[in-house]
């Protein structure tokens, strides 16, 4: 037998473990206890075991050194992690979020502190992201600065949900403000994009958000909508749940009204991603007006969109002569502009994008379209008397075959599977094709701001990947998803609870960027963790505590950052 340590999730267990062979001779192990979390075992969980095992086996150190009566009385609690919780308590309360946010969630009707459940739900989702079941396990191991886990129950943590839901407009209104010194009042460049978040559960709900729609993992799934609106520098600033079969062209004016309303600059360039083009947004984009039009001097709302690639070809006949005067032969990525219903059609063309992009989809085609003519070939030979192994091939088979290939490659307007004639046929429409290769590598831009290169539109739209990889941090993270709740409003509660995670996690991003630091806000956070709460009760019943030693590097990361080192004697005085 020996001892073995497994993971589960960001937790580690001891194990006794045994090996044998089975009846064939394989060689196996089985579980024969399970001795408890790694840190338990640490703090002296399993000292008694060790010291019997020891004596068994005859082995003198077991004995060698005598123990005091008192130290032998002594009683340690488990650790419990600190260094994270009391990082993320001080950023919590240098944005102000603290008071701010209590003065939202204040009622004279509950005997709770909702402000401090939201607090903790937002640090479990950076620390330990799980249900409102497991913060209750979370908490096991951690202690957060000012929250006494004992009153911490399952049915408060979901009556804060419903508080939070109740004042979700009060909390983002309170956030804006709060979010307003670090948004530069004379230009600020907004960044928006969709994304989906997947659900559990069957059941219906009176104005139920999860709806079954295309996933932008792939596929149909049940899910929400999460628009997210982020500065240039990365910090997001508004948020918005939609259902999850909502067209995402739909999205883009309401959510930018309620930015214009709440956050009180000059002037806003918004990018946003090709999904969100439509000429109705850009109709109704051209009447937004920065300050609500009230004023002559309010400036028009500046916008930089995407042109899908499934409207490139209405833009072949523009594209045509700058191809061949730009692109044809260029060797480096070229970039510039025309014009197009009265604005600035911003392109860009990458060559060894395009190389690539024509590349790939010639060799899908020709599999494709060799694939076809054997079974094109098997059917004439079917109708001559050959016979084959296996079932008789048919032309309806043969065309849904080729139909489903092509669809599932995208390739429907290139090629062409003849559904309505009886023998199976298809071809390869080269217009089209020629048309898929005339927009390979090419970027296109609608703009209306004036004072920018096409060169820096592009840049503009091309940090709009930063969004993206706050999408990720969302559902890796975070882990937004899955979502098991079926309320409607308590599923609005979860995204702003997982929105302010992201916003702590980008202010924290950039403080540690300023500072040169070279840890990312997850690493830091992991560094910082082993920082723990020591407690251990003496044999006359006195209680000894402390924290443990940092050390020089989780010294650096809370220098880098301007926070005090953690206390014991702060510990329960955070409000």
């Amino acid at each position: 037998m020996f001892v073995k340590i497994t993971r589960s999730g960001t937790r580690s267990y001891v194990k006794l473990v045994e090996a044998f062979r089975d009846d064939a001779g394989v060689p196996r192990q089985r579980v024969i206890a399970t001795l408890g979390r790694l840190e338990q075992i640490r703090a002296g969980g399993a000292t008694a075991l060790v010291q019997g095992l020891l004596r068994v086996s005859g082995n003198e150190s077991a004995t060698a050194a005598p123990v005091s009566p008192s130290a032998a009385a002594a009683r340690f609690a488990p650790a419990l992690s600190v260094g994270d919780t009391w990082l993320l308590t001080a950023l919590w309360h240098r944005l102000g979020f603290g008071d701010a946010f209590r003065r939202v969630l204040r009622s004279g009707r509950s005997s709770f502190d909702a402000e401090r459940l939201l607090r903790l739900m937002v640090f479990n989702r950076l620390c330990d992201p799980s249900s409102k079941l497991g913060v209750m396990r979370w908490l096991e191991g951690s202690r957060v600065p000012g929250v006494d886990p004992a009153s911490v129950t399952h049915q408060r943590l979901l009556r804060a949900m419903d508080t939070i839901a109740e004042r979700t407009d009060a909390l983002q209104r309170s956030f804006a403000v709060l979010m307003r010194p670090l948004i530069d009042q004379d230009l600020s460049v907004v960044f928006y994009d969709l994304t989906t978040v997947g659900v559990e559960g069957v059941s219906e709900m009176p104005g139920d958000v999860r709806e079954f729609g295309l996933s932008k993992d792939g596929g149909t799934a049940r899910q929400f909508m999460l628009g997210v609106v982020q500065t240039a520098e990365g910090l997001p600033i508004a948020h918005r749940v939609w259902q999850g079969n909502t067209g995402e062209a739909a999205t883009l004016r309401p959510v930018i009204e309620e930015v214009l309303a709440q956050f009180a600059v000059r002037r806003i360039v918004l990018v946003a991603d090709r999904g969100l083009l439509s000429l109705d947004n850009l109709a109704q984009l051209q009447q937004l007006k920065v300050g609500g039009g009230q004023d002559p001097k309010d400036q028009a709302l500046e916008f930089v969109l995407a042109v899908p690639g499934r409207r490139y070809a209405e833009f072949a006949e523009l594209l045509r002569p700058l191809h061949d005067a730009h692109c044809a032969n260029a060797t480096q990525e070229v970039v510039g502009e025309a014009q197009w219903n009265g604005l600035r059609l911003v392109w860009a063309h990458d060559p060894s994008a395009a190389a690539e992009q024509t590349r790939r989809r010639q060799q899908t085609i020709d599999e494709l379209i060799g694939q076809a003519q054997l079974r094109a070939g098997k059917l004439d030979e079917q109708d001559i008397g050959k016979t084959f192994k296996g079932r008789p091939l048919s032309d309806s088979g043969a065309k849904a075959w080729l139909y489903r290939e092509v669809l599932e490659a995208r390739l429907g307007a290139i090629v062409k599977v003849d559904l309505q004639s009886e023998a199976f046929t298809f071809d390869v429409d080269e217009r089209a094709l020629e048309r898929a290769r005339l927009n390979d590598g090419k970027l296109l831009l609608v703009t209306n701001v004036a004072d920018l290169q096409p060169a820096q539109v592009v840049e503009r739209y091309k940090s709009l990947a930063d969004i993206e990889r706050g999408f990720r941090v969302l559902k890796s993270d975070i882990e937004i998803a899955p979502v098991f709740h079926r309320l409607p409003e308590r599923i609005r509660a979860h995204a702003l609870v997982c929105f302010l995670a992201l916003v702590l996690h980008r202010v924290l991003r950039m403080q540690l960027k300023d500072a040169n630091s070279p840890h990312s806000p997850q690493r830091a956070l992991e560094i910082v963790r082993r920082i723990q709460f020591h407690q251990v009760t003496l044999a006359d019943n006195q209680v000894a505590s402390g924290i443990g030693e940092i050390d020089p590097v989780q010294r650096e990361i809370f220098a880098a950052l301007d926070f005090e080192l953690p206390t014991k004697d702060r510990l329960d005085a955070v409000p």
